[in-house]
């Protein structure tokens, strides 16, 4: 089966939609997401998206702390470009549907979160994402030019160098082999146009924030296809994950310290002010190596984060979705400290791509968490990553916009998905095995504090599970199980190699083999690109 468009995305968060509905009056478009279209990392999203929409702010200062938290490895020109696209990008979800968080004067109630120096988030109380998510899923859903295939997995790109079985000097994009789970079938999506917005990668570690899609598909796909991979080992720790054992890693959002929460020990000591002088408000990549600090130095399992004095009315004024779901675990965060955690969230690299984020595979296009845009550099800035995903959604689009016009040569044909001699698979405790063991490897070797000895055990493993993964893949039928394990390890096995590669410590790469930052040799990317 065969299914043609003039724009195929795969993902469906904040990146992808906003590609849709910028692309859909001039083509057809086809959205493929893993599960339903809204069970993205947008939709989790609680704190906010950072824009310049106060007087007493400015582009200078927000492209400032942008710099200073990714440790000056952002691209400065990518981040002027972004912060200053900013206002017209959030003023177009304001457009399309997005209702944020007024104060009682009509103005936008703006807050603010670690590393920012001025109030500049915009907020839906705390469940931004899912508003945002809201407003562009009814857009999406109400356009006849958009057809939304759920439940379907990718599974590769298909390129012309692959359909051609040889290398070429550009190589080009024709679509994607994709998986329709119910059906259990591979169907061929060929389109002008292909986007990954598959967002991040934080289910490779034992313990994330992240939703269960968020397996590095796009990442894993990409690196297949031949297109450069960039920053890998910068893989951002949310500080502050709820401890609870019923808990599947709910995110506390860096907006409760914004509002002036305190990291304490369990004997109610504040401890962030010997780590950094913004104190609760630092970074998140140093916010969680303290946090991970001081639990192993005390021996404890968690620390906890305290907004008692705030007041009961304003917490539940401010944090309505945070308080229910505290009090569902017994936990009234009004009146007792929340055991945090940290957890993996975010990762900063991904696919490299440009300023309209293409990558250097022709009519390929990556944007959102899947990117390496140079905005992050070695550690992101509070919610700038949704900022980014509206920012390079817009810029995408324009550029695929001029591709339709384009003449090509003709696109050689797609064949049909190559079954083999598969077969049906009754080994599934395989597939949960190996997942679960890269995992904990990556959580014991590959996590906050690194070093040598242990990303070099950690690439050992990662590899044999490798060879175990590509034997049983091509011997029996796809599943979703399979193609996300499958990515899994393959973005493993990139953010172990970027980490042995940076001989330095730098933002979120934190190595006890190399502590000091090296500005001379390793102020810049880290590469990786797969050999053929």
């Amino acid at each position: 089966m065969k299914i043609t468009s003039d724009f195929l995305i795969i993902g469906s968060g904040i990146a992808g939609l906003s590609f849709a509905l910028k692309v859909a009056d001039h083509g057809r478009v086809a959205i493929v997401t893993k599960r339903e279209l809204s069970e993205t990392a947008t939709h989790y999203a609680q704190g906010g998206i950072a824009a310049v929409f106060s007087e007493e702010d400015s582009f200078e200062a927000h492209a400032e702390d942008t710099m200073v938290a990714g440790a000056q490895l952002p691209h400065r020109d990518i981040v002027d470009l972004v912060v200053r696209s900013g206002p017209e990008a959030i003023n177009e979800l304001i457009r399309i549907g997005a209702a944020f968080t007024k104060k009682d004067d009509g103005s936008y109630d703006l807050t603010r979160e670690g590393g920012h120096s001025h109030r500049r988030i915009l907020h839906a109380a705390d469940v931004t994402g899912r508003e945002i998510e809201r407003a562009l899923a009814h857009a999406v859903r109400s356009h006849s030019n958009i057809t939304v295939y759920e439940d379907h997995c990718a599974v590769d790109l298909i390129t012309e160098a692959k359909v051609l079985g040889r290398r070429l000097t550009r190589n080009r994009c024709l679509g994607a082999y994709v998986l329709d789970v119910k059906a259990k079938e591979v169907i061929s999506f060929g389109a002008r146009i292909t986007v990954l917005a598959t967002g991040g990668a934080g289910k490779v570690y034992l313990y994330t924030c992240n939703p269960d899609i968020a397996s590095g598909d796009g990442v894993a796909m990409a690196y297949r296809a031949g297109a450069t991979i960039a920053n890998m080992e910068f893989m951002q720790f949310h500080p502050t994950t709820l401890f609870h054992p019923h808990a599947k890693s709910f995110l506390i959002s860096e907006a409760v310290r914004g509002e002036g929460a305190i990291l304490k020990r369990a004997d109610g000591t504040a401890f962030m002010a010997k780590y950094h002088p913004l104190k609760d408000l630092a970074p998140r990549d140093i916010v969680a190596r303290a946090i991970d600090n001081e639990m192993k130095s005390n021996g404890d399992d968690c620390v906890f984060l305290d907004i008692t004095h705030k007041g009961a009315d304003y917490v539940k004024d401010r944090f309505p979705n945070i308080y229910e779901t505290l009090l569902g675990y017994g936990i009234d965060m009004t009146v007792q400290p929340i055991p945090v955690v940290p957890a993996a969230h975010y990762l900063c690299g991904g696919v490299q791509v440009d300023d309209q984020g293409e990558t250097e595979i022709e009519n390929l296009f990556a944007i959102g968490e899947v990117a390496c845009t140079g905005l992050h550099g070695a550690n992101r800035l509070a919610s700038n990553s949704l900022l980014e995903g509206a920012v390079f959604g817009n810029r995408a689009a324009g550029c695929a916009l001029t591709r339709l016009d384009k003449s090509y040569p003709p696109a050689p044909a797609i064949r049909p998905w190559d079954y083999g001699e598969a077969i049906a698979s009754d080994e599934e405790v395989i597939v949960a095995h190996n997942w679960h063991e890269i995992r904990l490897c990556m959580w014991n070797y590959v996590g906050i504090v690194r070093s040598t000895k242990r990303l070099t055990r950690a690439l050992r493993r990662i590899q044999m599970i490798q060879e175990e993964i590509a034997d049983y893949y091509w011997d029996h039928y796809i599943t979703s199980d399979l193609l996300e394990l499958r990515n899994l390890a393959t973005v493993a096995e990139l953010i172990i190699r970027c980490a042995l590669e940076r001989k330095e410590s730098r933002g979120l790469h934190f190595t006890i083999d190399y502590p000091q930052t090296d500005d001379v040799h390793w102020k810049k990317d880290t590469l990786i690109r797969k050999t053929f």
